[in-house]
């Protein structure tokens, strides 16, 4: 009979505190397994931050720092309380002086906000290609954020209404004058 009830006990469905009690071992492993996955991530993370902030800081790295973060951020919000102020401000507004020194200040707020976001987009994107590219991704940028510096602050200065003017031609049909003498 023991060896027989010994046999029997091995082959029988655990109680029900020992299928709790395996039950709790495997959520546990699970919820070990899924904060070291996070921990992992958040050490990478802090990683690669570090190895951004310790690098030699280059004058084209828009986006270095927490100050260029925040400056980012108030240009962002300016350019999203501003704008449509501009744009639904009376047509005399935007004619004259005031107008003219609102858009530069638009076009400066335009031209580096593109910049920096460039910059965010490269140091996102441009290493898992190559990292020797960071070089000529800043460079790049610098370059797309000076002509967009200097074809808008063109527009706002000499353009006829400014900014403004030049967007409202866009979506105004030709006279017949003008569809004649072109």
């Amino acid at each position: 009979k023991t060896s027989i009830q010994s046999t029997a006990k091995k082959h029988q469905r655990p109680s029900q505190p020992q299928q709790i009690t395996s039950n709790r071992r495997n959520i546990m492993l699970r919820i070990a397994q899924a904060s070291s996955s996070s921990v992992v991530r958040r050490h990478v993370s802090n990683q690669i931050r570090n190895m951004s902030s310790t690098a030699k800081s280059s004058p084209l790295q828009g986006d270095a720092g927490r100050l260029g973060t925040q400056i980012h951020h108030k240009m962002t919000t300016f350019l999203a309380v501003t704008t449509p102020i501009y744009f639904l401000a009376p047509d005399d507004f935007s004619d004259g002086m005031m107008g003219k020194a609102f858009g530069s200040v638009l076009v400066l707020n335009i031209s580096a906000h593109s910049w920096i976001g460039l910059n965010y987009v490269a140091t996102d994107y441009v290493p898992k290609i190559s990292k020797s590219l960071m070089g000529p991704a800043r460079v790049a940028s610098a370059g797309i954020g000076i002509i967009t510096l200097l074809g808008l602050g063109k527009i706002a200065l000499v353009g006829e209404g400014g900014i403004k003017g030049t967007l409202k031609a866009l979506w105004t049909p030709k006279t017949e004058e003008e569809k004649e003498s072109s």
